[in-house]
């Protein structure tokens, strides 16, 4: 793919990522309001997804493994 393919390709995600959104009709400043909040909320869940989710996968498998561990005492 050459760069203005690329460009053009870039451009057309641009224009649908407008479409889909219905920013579209929002003026530059509003657009721009829109985008910041947008990307903050996104880049905070991205965030917090990396912090957490590893604690949370680690917890969940030290407690299943303490089950299991129990159920075998058991028999």
């Amino acid at each position: 793919m050459d760069v203005k393919n690329m460009r053009e390709y870039m451009g057309w995600l641009y224009y649908q990522y407008l479409l889909i959104t219905g920013i579209y009709v929002l003026e530059p400043w509003e657009q721009s309001i829109f985008n910041t909040v947008l990307f903050t909320m996104i880049g905070m869940v991205v965030y917090t997804s990396y912090v957490f989710i590893p604690i949370h996968v680690r917890l969940a498998l030290e407690f299943f493994s303490v089950i299991r561990s129990c159920l075998l005492c058991q028999t």
